[in-house]
């Protein structure tokens, strides 16, 4: 549910949640301070217990968003290096498979980085997915045409595992693009630390005192919990998978091969 709201929306919901139970505890609390001498002590070992805990959920859920936003720049840069690779052997092929494979390798390598830019499970991400395999599919074509001409050269064969790993690296990629923090998980997130800051807000409102800390400490909260969401949503937000190696290498593509290939057979 919440990957499918825009960041404007994401924000507002959690902004929403977060400050509206707030400000209902905050309410809450002073409507009941008159019974302050029997409802302090039971409503302090409360928050304090359930803050513990929501603390722990904090932490768990932004530890799973970090480390599902490191697979996404690993995949990135694994991708990258086996494009390169497929795209130097590709220089050792035989015309005319040789120009043909580095023509479509420049092709994949615009459709990877446009894969770094669309939206996990839309149908734009969905589009570029069946490029690549259709791209994927001559490439092979052409490798087992050049494998055919020189079943024994040492080239071709190279080209080939260079090329089957990268190929693989498509299916990782798109794997750490749509792993995201399961949605439970997030939920639980937001209702734990609404409820939370609800209670320690109907705490201090009975003591009398803490009212702009309870604000404070809710829009903290909230920044932590946006920071979670966006790490997890990777083509969208402040924070996003950079594209640089893919970049880079796109650049070098521009250049002229750097071997001149076998001979023509």
């Amino acid at each position: 549910m919440f990957f499918r709201l825009s960041d404007w929306q994401l924000a507002l919901v959690i902004f929403a949640i977060v400050f509206g139970v707030t400000l209902l505890g905050l309410l809450l609390g002073i409507y009941l301070r008159r019974h302050s001498e029997t409802l302090r002590d039971p409503f302090g070992v409360l928050q304090a217990a359930l803050l513990g805990l929501v603390g722990l959920i904090l932490a768990f859920g932004l530890t799973l968003a970090v480390g599902r936003y490191e697979a996404r720049r690993a995949a990135v840069v694994d991708d990258a290096n086996a494009i390169g690779t497929t795209y130097l052997r590709a220089q050792m092929l035989s015309e005319p498979v040789r120009s043909r494979s580095l023509a479509l390798l420049v092709h994949y390598t615009d459709s990877s980085i446009r894969l770094s830019h669309s939206i996990p499970g839309s149908s734009a991400q969905r589009r570029v997915i069946a490029v690549e395999n259709g791209q994927q599919r001559s490439l092979w074509r052409l490798a087992g045409q050049e494998l055919n001409q020189a079943p024994i050269a040492t080239g071709p064969r190279l080209y080939i595992d260079s090329l089957n790993s990268m190929i693989d690296m498509q299916t990782v990629r798109v794997s750490a693009l749509n792993n995201r923090v399961p949605g439970a998980v997030l939920g639980l997130e937001v209702i734990g630390a609404a409820v939370a800051l609800g209670l320690l807000a109907l705490y201090l409102a009975i003591l009398g005192r803490g009212v702009t800390t309870v604000l404070i400490a809710a829009g903290l909260i909230t920044l932590l919990l946006l920071i979670t969401f966006d790490l997890d949503r990777p083509t969208r937000g402040l924070i996003r998978i950079p594209t640089g190696p893919l970049a880079s290498l796109r650049a070098t593509m521009a250049l002229p091969p750097a071997a001149a290939g076998a001979p023509r057979r």
